[in-house]
This record gives structure tokens, sequence and C-alpha cells, in this order.
């Protein structure tokens, strides 16, 4: 289902606040996904989620971090990530018995609101809430610094961004993107936009045409704790490579708006595109699964 350009402009005000991984990579994954979902598929969660404009993923996107520092929200603060507690760049792998923390993790809570949304007794509220968490939690998950432990996934990295001072974790959730697509100008939804039209091209019959075609291989609502763990181990694996490529604390106080620009923003492209791909096939997945059994009830 490909959304047109006019959408984007009529539908900005159905469209929620955002400050800029960041809000920009959720949004452009949304949109991948909107580009690529079955037309039953979009039907579904069109109607669950009270959406029927081509916004109806990108809206939703943001939500679980607009709610994760609520007091009714904050249950779910660490369902965002899963804390790989290995040794970049001589190591790097993902444990799911030893990183997921008993709370939950973003392993977990993608096979805990895939569940919910394929349990059709279930309240439309709930399965809502469900469609929302999966939306942002495949995208954070395909983040390379939401599946690590060291220094609390970046946060607690001090480096130089265009001579300005940010921790780690914000230049790899927001600042390279935006670098790439010349600053987003507080307008995430018309970028992401944008963004994911370009990705979906690539995507269809660019550079990506070859590979994408792998990117779905060994989904399974059978076992989503596998295939979430294939996307962890999958991201974590550029903490050795492009995050940490001489270790965590070489990059200290270092401007990375440069050279290791050049080298992270392919790999952030790269990522948001196999996550928008995904999400898409994810939820076809999971639409297939519930067609034709129930009714979307009254919110």
């Amino acid at each position: 289902m490909r959304l047109s350009q006019s959408a984007i402009v009529l539908g900005s005000v159905l469209l929620p606040s955002a400050a800029a991984w960041g809000s920009l990579g959720h949004i452009t994954v949304a949109y991948i996904a909107s580009n690529f979902v079955k037309d039953n598929t979009a039907a579904y969660f069109q109607d669950l989620l009270r959406n029927d404009t081509e916004h109806y993923l990108a809206g939703a996107a943001t939500w679980a971090d607009s709610i994760r520092y609520t007091k009714w929200g904050r249950f779910s603060k660490n369902f965002h990530f899963i804390d790989a507690k290995d040794t970049p760049p001589t190591y790097c792998g993902v444990d799911f018995e030893r990183d997921c923390k008993e709370e939950g993790c973003v392993v977990s809570s993608i096979q805990n609101y895939t569940s919910q949304l394929l349990d059709t007794a279930l309240w439309s509220w709930r399965r809502n809430q469900a469609a929302k968490f999966v939306i942002h939690f495949v995208g954070d998950i395909h983040q390379p610094l939401h599946v690590e432990n060291v220094a609390q996934g970046g946060n607690g990295i001090h480096v130089k961004w265009e001579s300005s001072e940010f921790n780690l974790h914000h230049v790899w959730d927001s600042s390279i993107a935006e670098k790439m697509l010349g600053g987003i100008h507080r307008k995430p939804y018309e970028a992401g936009f944008d963004w994911a039209a370009n990705l979906t091209d690539q995507i269809k019959s660019g550079k990506y045409a070859l590979e994408s075609k792998l990117w779905a291989q060994g989904l399974s609502l059978d076992d989503p704790i596998k295939t979430a763990m294939g996307w962890a181990n999958e991201s974590n694996a550029v903490v050795c490579t492009h995050v940490f490529p001489e270790g965590p604390k070489a990059i200290v106080g270092q401007e990375l708006a440069g050279d290791y620009y050049e080298k992270a923003a392919p790999v952030i492209e790269l990522q948001v595109a196999k996550a928008g791909y995904r999400l898409a096939a994810w939820l076809d997945l999971i639409a297939d699964k519930v067609s034709g059994t129930q009714s979307i009830d009254e919110l």
C-alpha cells in the first residue's frame, strides 16, 4: 500500500507532535512498513488503531516513547532495549537468558505484545496498545545501542557533534539520521515520509532489491523470541563494527560528525530500511492469522 505525497500534507493535522530512532527513525520505519503491507493488513490495523488515514502506523510509532516516563507508563521503561553484556569490539553478542531483565526487555516485549495482538478475546483497547508497542519495538530492536549494555547503551558516553556535546546514544538515535537528510527542521513526519519513499524505492528496485529478499526469512509467530533475537544479534554486531570499532574508551569526547559519521550513516540507513520491511512482514503475519476471526469492538 504505497502512500501519496499529498497525503502527508493533508494528514499533518492528524499526527501527534514529535521532537525529533529518535522520532524520525520510528516514523520512517512506520511509513516504510505502510508501503509494503498488504491491503488487508492495512485495513485491519487502520480499524484497530482507529485511524483510516495513510498515517495509521506513523501516527502510532512514537506513542511508546511518549508514555514510558509517565506515572502510568513507567512499567514499560525497560521494554525498549536489551542490555547485551558483551565486550565490544572484541566480542559482540546478545544472550536472552543473560541479558533480558526480569521485568522484561525489547525481545520479550515483542513476544508479549504480539501474543496480545493475536488474542482475539482481549478487549480492542488492549490490542490497540499492543499494536502501538509492536510498531515501536520493532524499530527499537534495529537501533544498535538499544541492544547494548556498555554505558547504558551509550547514554553515559559523552561525545562531540559539530562541536556541541551530546551522548553517544542520541547521536545514533537522531543526529546521524538528521544530518543524512540535511536536517528535519522540526518536521519529522514530512522528513520521515520522504526518507521512507526513497528507501521504499531502494528496496523495491534499487541497491537493496537483492538483499531485501532475505530480510524477512525466518519470521515466525510460533517463536517470536527466536525471531526477535535474530534481529537483536544482527543489530548488536554493528556495535563492534561501527559503534565502538576501537572500543568504548576511544570514542569519549571525540568529534563524530566527520569520518565516524561517513561510516555510520550507511549502516543506520540499512537498519531503518530493514526495520520497516520486517515490520510490514510481521504485521502481515498477524493480520493473516486473525483475519476473518473477529470484528473490532468499540474502544
